[in-house]
């Protein structure tokens, strides 16, 4: 009897003790483990949308006078072509912060690698110029929102990796970018020369970005929702001592907004000028298809590792301009011996263009630099992207119209290379070391 109860005891007992609860080191373990995860993810998905943010130009680029052949554009008409990446990118860039604020970065990231997908899938089989230009432009509207984006995710989530992130993102771009430019004629005269499915099958590419931001599109929405905060007392000078930007009318009266505004798009107007011509003038000259490609993707691969290597770079210096002075004067040189001695010289000024092209990853650090807040890397970001591809919209379609009235490369080439100057002189400015908080709060 005393056994029984005694059993009955230890039944008790251990019907009522509580659950091992974890320990404060474990629970920090799984958080750790957790945050590691996610790190690893969210840099997967940087990595496989930067590699997306090119191939539909570049693609296009290799193949330009077979899509001119095939829907029987004019010259002049596939200068509009080439000059409809920064019109959708000024257009639906602006749009960027405010999709973000309503439906997080990480979604509206997932839907414009959706777009591209989708776009890229269908613009080679529509049939006719007018449904080429309406599919790019749907897969140019995911590549837009997401250029303005990736800067604000970089801010956000690396704020202490500025300048690394940006240089790994910059770097996949970069070889996403020379990929599409050196493998879309191979693959294409693989898949029985024609040059649709050499155009499609890009959209692959851009399907495979979609998973990883599936997450952090969920983890926008699973957020609770906290109330808007009350306004701050003080004026301009407390908001600036907070680290706040003032509103959008404030960013407009920065100098250096404005500055890196033009570099941005004169850079641009060079690098898009140069995927989508620059193969067509070593055709011009005598050089093949297949090595004009393969120039391209020389071109476009120099920005593999200086795309890394120069956003480090900037990031220790306080000022930027020596770097902006060497990289156009690279492409000063390059444009000069294109003009002189096109097949001659065709490698050599393939990669000194290449050089001169990676402004681009240092206009992209200048922004995670000229701003101190994440809304002000958005704010700046999407001003500077947004002008910048507006001013940058007439350069590729003037090319495309003096290369056909002119009959030869000279005239746009002189072009090309006298951007060159103002490019330098807004990037010395652009350059120096002072926030657009700094200078909005003090005007």
């Amino acid at each position: 009897m005393m056994g029984g109860m005694a059993s009955e005891d230890t039944r008790t007992i251990s019907t009522t003790t509580p659950p091992p609860t974890r320990t404060p080191v474990a629970a920090s373990a799984t958080r750790t483990g957790t945050h590691a995860w996610r790190t690893r993810l969210l840099i997967a998905g940087i990595v496989l949308a930067a590699l997306n943010l090119r191939p539909a130009i570049t693609s296009l680029g290799a193949l330009l006078e077979e899509v001119r052949d095939g829907l029987g554009m004019s010259g002049g008409m596939a200068g509009l072509l080439t000059s409809v990446p920064p019109l959708c990118f000024a257009v639906f860039g602006v749009m960027a912060p405010r999709l973000a604020r309503r439906f997080g970065p990480g979604a509206v990231v997932c839907a414009g690698m959706a777009a591209i997908t989708a776009g890229l899938l269908i613009r080679p089989y529509t049939g006719g110029t007018a449904g080429f230009l309406a599919a790019s432009a749907l897969a140019l509207m995911g590549i837009a929102v997401s250029n303005v984006l990736m800067p604000v995710i970089v801010k956000r989530h690396f704020p202490d990796r500025v300048g690394s992130m940006t240089g790994l993102y910059s770097m996949a771009l970069a070889l996403g970018t020379s990929a599409a430019a050196a493998l879309t004629v191979p693959l294409t005269e693989a898949l029985g020369g024609g040059w649709r499915p050499g155009l499609a099958l890009w959209a692959g590419l851009a399907a495979a970005a979609v998973p990883p931001w599936l997450f952090f599109a969920r983890e926008h929405r699973q957020r609770p929702k906290t109330p808007a905060p009350e306004p701050a007392p003080g004026g301009p000078a407390a908001a600036h001592a907070r680290g706040e930007l003032p509103d959008r009318l404030r960013i407009t009266r920065s100098r250096t907004a404005w500055a890196l505004a033009v570099f941005f798009g004169l850079q641009a107007t060079a690098a898009y000028i140069t995927m989508g011509w620059m193969a067509q003038i070593f055709r011009d000259a005598g050089v093949s298809a297949g090595e004009a490609g393969l120039l391209l993707a020389v071109t476009m691969a120099m920005g593999v590792p200086l795309a890394y290597v120069i956003p480090r770079v900037a990031s220790r210096l306080p000022r930027q301009g020596p770097i902006v002075v060497v990289l156009g004067v690279c492409g000063l040189a390059g444009y000069t011996g294109l003009y002189l001695a096109p097949a001659e010289g065709a490698w050599a000024w393939a990669v000194l263009l290449g050089v001169a092209n990676c402004a681009f990853p240092l206009a992209l650090t200048m922004v995670g630099m000229r701003a101190r807040t994440g809304a002000g890397v958005a704010q700046l970001s999407a001003f500077a992207q947004s002008t910048g591809y507006l001013i940058s919209i007439p350069g590729p379609l003037l090319v495309g119209v003096l290369y056909q009235h002119s009959g030869g490369w000279g005239p746009p080439l002189a072009l090309m290379a006298a951007l060159m100057l103002p490019q330098m002189a807004v990037g010395v400015l652009a350059g120096r070391p002072r926030t657009v908080e700094e200078e909005a709060a003090a005007r």
